[in-house]
């Protein structure tokens, strides 16, 4: 029987410190863990990539504060569902069973309607919900829903989280240690799961499985690939090609071949990823590999993503592709993308350097006599709206993060730039 069950399933943490990553919540000053000492849990939406542990924490955390669990796929259920586990929760409440825990996985596909039959129950404190989420919740729950709710980010599993899944695996699962299992090489698994926990579980038994009668198994890189060359699973929008898919897609953009991006268009709408996930993904495209080597792109791609909320599938396939091919054949730049990536890193490195007091607002005052805004130069009084003047930290005044791209408008952008600041920088 126990066979029967996934190994991602059977080795699902039941506690708190088993589960793999996410140190930031769960560790010995984290969040969630914190809370769960404390037994005082409120509903939290958990955001996060597939299989990072996102059902795990609420299954661990209803058990550990002994809370009854019931859970609900957004899939599969609607307001009427929802309904059921409420009334649930109420005629339990009245024998003083406690507030129940409502898990929600895929929360984001849950529609407005069914979001809002959630809201007097959680504000009531009649259930405690964690909603799961591979998308950003500000672009997918309700702000009502939302702002009842504590959002906690769950972070991809990084190389030796991976790996130490697959060893626990290996010494501690009842099916496995019947077998003498040797990983000699962890670099296929690692690519296959996509950083996915699950994933990387059932890939490695679907290894282990393709040498039924063998009781010593060494695997290879080789025969990860072979094995997994020819299972394959079909596009599966709730998580296993979903990630895949849309890279693919993406880096066809970016790569300039509108016959690829279509294709892989063309593979996540039969497989019915939801309309606006890609949407989304072409405007993030629009800026991240675009940019200023033509403008209109984001334009463009924001105008999509309007069009597709209103019209839905099947017509809305067509404005998909015509965007999808508009940014595969436009001019491309990432130069707005590595600036706010430099300067970001930046800050992290130097902190809150303070703001030169010329650029300094002065709305009282002390502050005008403490010489805020002294000094200040207005562009527009100056011949070109430009004048001469220092508007970084002086520790800093010599730093450069944009740096304009190698396509035809950038390059009238760095000539303009060049011309204000040749004193200053070189472009």
């Amino acid at each position: 029987m126990e066979q029967k069950i996934p190994l991602a399933e059977r080795m699902r943490p039941k506690r708190i410190e088993d589960i793999a990553g996410q140190e930031h919540l769960t560790g010995t000053t984290g969040a969630l863990r914190l809370m769960m000492k404390n037994k005082q849990i409120p509903s939290l939406l958990l955001w996060g990539p597939p299989g990072v542990g996102k059902t795990t924490i609420a299954e661990v955390l209803a058990s550990e504060l002994k809370m009854p669990f019931h859970t609900l796929s957004a899939i599969s259920s609607g307001v009427k569902d929802v309904r059921e586990v409420i009334k649930k929760a109420k005629d339990a409440g009245l024998f003083g069973k406690g507030s129940p825990l409502l898990f929600i996985d895929e929360i984001h596909r849950f529609s407005k309607s069914q979001q809002d039959s959630l809201l007097g129950a959680v504000e009531r404190g009649i259930i405690t919900l964690i909603g799961a989420t591979t998308e950003n919740p500000s672009f997918e729950v309700i702000p009502a829903l939302l702002s009842r709710c504590q959002v906690y980010v769950l972070e991809p599993l990084t190389k030796d989280d991976l790996i130490r899944l697959v060893d626990r695996a290996l010494t501690e699962d009842s099916v496995l240690t019947k077998k003498n299992i040797t990983v000699k090489e962890y670099d296929a698994l690692l690519k296959i799961s996509g950083g996915d926990a699950r994933k990387l579980l059932n890939t490695l038994e679907l290894i282990v499985y393709s040498f039924p009668s063998e009781p010593d198994i060494t695997i290879t890189n080789e025969a990860v690939e072979n094995t997994v060359k020819n299972n394959l699973p079909k596009y599966d929008k709730t998580g296993e090609m979903h990630y895949d898919i849309v890279s693919a897609f993406i880096k066809s953009i970016r790569g300039s071949d509108p016959n690829a991006a279509v294709y892989y268009l063309a593979r996540m709408i039969a497989g019915g990823e939801d309309p606006k996930f890609i949407a989304r993904r072409l405007i993030i495209a629009a800026s991240e590999d675009i940019g200023l080597a033509n403008p209109t792109a984001l334009i463009m791609a924001n105008t999509t993503f309007e069009a597709v909320k209103n019209i839905g599938y099947p017509e809305c396939e067509i404005i998909l592709s015509q965007c999808a091919v508009y940014l595969a054949t436009s001019p491309k730049s990432n130069a707005s993308y590595t600036a706010i990536k430099d300067a970001r890193k930046f800050v992290a490195e130097t902190g809150d350097l303070p703001v030169p007091l010329h650029l300094r607002n002065a709305p009282t005052r002390l502050m005008k006599e403490l010489n805020y805004g002294k000094s200040y130069k207005y562009a527009h009084d100056f011949e070109n709206n430009f004048v001469h003047q220092e508007f970084l930290p002086e520790e800093i005044a010599e730093s450069k993060f944009y740096e304009p791209g190698k396509n035809a408008r950038e390059h009238k952008i760095r000539e303009h730039l060049q011309r204000l600041w040749r004193k200053k920088y070189k472009y």
